[in-house]
């Protein structure tokens, strides 16, 4: 079991990553043809930014991750939005064949993975969630948008450098938000037997100093800087964009959807 995203770090996570346009849950629910009587599951759910909204377009939704403390956070979450038609369950990709004994086969309509298939074993997992599926059911992967420090903008620039100075290691890994792992993604489903549909969403984020630092926390996990230390990094990161203090950020989500028949 993971720790990489608990304690503090599932806090930032909570607090500053982006929710998901009405868009996206539209798009969701057409390519799946969900209704108030369907069932899905989020794997990889996070503090719930997915499934929540989800929750209010199906008859129950089960959301799931490796991390107790963001499960935490996805409690309280739906706790606060009186959302009441979830589960939360502690486990991971490898954990999905056990949702056939507990739910049953062709008992689910859709599983959702935002934002974290590019921590699990996506060839094994696909297979997996087949004969969990109802007629017309898939699997979608969803991203949402490209990391704070990879994007073509100044700021975006000058906050890789202070990153890659402060990590001593050069950043390139996009976390699954890339054009090739998106067609990695989309062959890999071919191969299981879905037919694949790739859609988009776009947004803008508007960024204060304070949501950028957070949003960049939020993606460190256990790289975090220690308490005493984050002064000194935030200080970094706004002296490194100065004069800038607001920023606006063009978020492109996919949606790579795989259905079966």
């Amino acid at each position: 079991m993971t720790r990489d995203f608990g304690g503090e770090a599932a806090g930032y996570y909570d607090r500053y990553r982006h929710g998901y346009p009405g868009a996206v849950i539209d798009a969701l629910v057409g390519a799946f043809g969900l209704t108030g009587q369907d069932v899905s599951v989020d794997l990889g759910c996070g503090t719930g930014q997915l499934t929540l909204p989800m929750a209010g377009r199906v008859r129950a939704v089960i959301g799931m991750d490796v991390e107790p403390d963001m499960l935490e956070h996805a409690r309280q979450a739906a706790r606060d939005a009186d959302v009441r038609n979830v589960m939360w369950v502690l486990g991971a990709d490898s954990d999905v064949p056990a949702l056939r004994r507990l739910l049953g086969d062709r008992s689910v309509a859709a599983v959702t993975i935002a934002q974290a298939l590019h921590w699990m074993n996506r060839q094994e997992l696909f297979g997996a969630v087949v004969p969990l599926l109802r007629p017309g059911g898939g699997i979608a992967v969803v991203t949402n948008g490209t990391p704070l420090w990879l994007q073509e903008t100044d700021w975006s620039r000058a906050l890789r450098d202070v990153l890659e100075r402060w990590l001593g290691t050069t950043l390139t890994d996009a976390c699954g938000t890339d054009e090739q792992s998106q067609r990695r993604y989309s062959e890999d489903l071919t191969a299981a037997g879905f037919d694949v549909v790739t859609t988009a969403a776009d947004y803008v984020a508007s960024l204060d100093m304070d949501q950028l630092v957070g949003g960049v926390y939020s993606a460190m996990g256990r790289r975090i800087p220690a308490a005493s230390q984050r002064p000194a990094f935030a200080g970094q990161i706004r002296e490194a964009v100065a004069p800038q203090d607001h920023f606006s950020e063009r978020v492109h989500v996919t949606i790579v959807a795989g259905t079966r028949c």
